[in-house]
């Protein structure tokens, strides 16, 4: 009885104690270490594609699709840039600069600028967000009013299949829609433009992974009509083999 009575007083002491420790090695710490405790800290992620093949009508077609973040848990800076080479001359660069703030677990709500070299010049301001949704569907989803006043959004959506643990098949779709008619990408109201693709990569490691991506692009509506009076073409099939890399 006498022992029993000695464990259940030890572990009485024990809980009234280790809040006071406790509290006592908080009261140490500095402003940014108690930030760093509660996931403060400072965190980067960059991930860069790079990849090149043929479409259907044998054109050779480069791309790059470079992003990233720096900050915290909560509250991160976004950088991105995409484009894409052909019939030797850049045909399409954006560059995005975002600040990001979590709003939900797995979401985070963005806005900053997005500006477009080519085709044309022209400058956004970018509202969205970007976050997992259900069945584990990466998402971007981001509205754009240009410095023309047109309006247009995107939605991009892909996930990750693992066949082994090095063997990864990514499924992806992408759309871009139009509010009006945008003279500077060449558009007309409604949707414009989209792709399916499904890129396989080798993970080597995780930092480290050459891919075969296939997709297949095509124009609508009003878009596709601008693109037959100019002579491009509305659809095609590109094949690429690529490296991505995480840094």
């Amino acid at each position: 009885m006498r022992i029993k009575t000695l464990r259940i007083t030890s572990c009485l002491t024990l809980l009234l104690v280790y809040p006071a420790l406790a509290a006592d090695d908080m009261q140490g710490m500095s402003p940014e270490e108690m930030m760093q405790e509660h996931g403060g800290g400072i965190f980067h992620m960059f991930r860069s594609e790079t990849d090149i093949g043929p479409n259907t009508d044998g054109r050779t077609i480069s791309s790059w699709d470079v992003k990233g973040y720096v900050g915290t848990d909560e509250n991160r800076a976004w950088l991105k840039t995409e484009g894409e080479h052909a019939d030797n001359k850049l045909q399409t660069v954006e560059a995005w600069a975002l600040y990001s703030r979590n709003i939900a677990t797995f979401w985070d709500a963005q806005a900053g600028i997005r500006y477009d070299v080519k085709p044309k010049s022209t400058t956004y301001l970018a509202l969205g967000f970007n976050g997992l949704a259900p069945y584990y569907f990466d998402t971007e989803a981001h509205l754009f009013i240009s410095d023309k006043g047109h309006v247009s959004a995107r939605l991009r959506e892909e996930n990750d299949f693992l066949l082994t643990q090095k063997l990864i098949i990514q499924p992806y779709a992408e759309f871009n829609l139009y509010l009006q008619n945008a003279p500077e990408n060449d558009a007309g109201a409604g949707i414009g433009d989209g792709k399916i693709g499904l890129q396989t990569r080798y993970e080597i490691t995780r930092k480290f992974a050459p891919y075969v991506d296939v997709h297949y692009g095509r124009k609508f509506g009003e878009t596709a009509s601008i693109a037959k009076t100019v002579g491009e073409d509305r659809q095609e099939l590109v094949g690429a083999v690529g490296l991505r890399l995480m840094f």
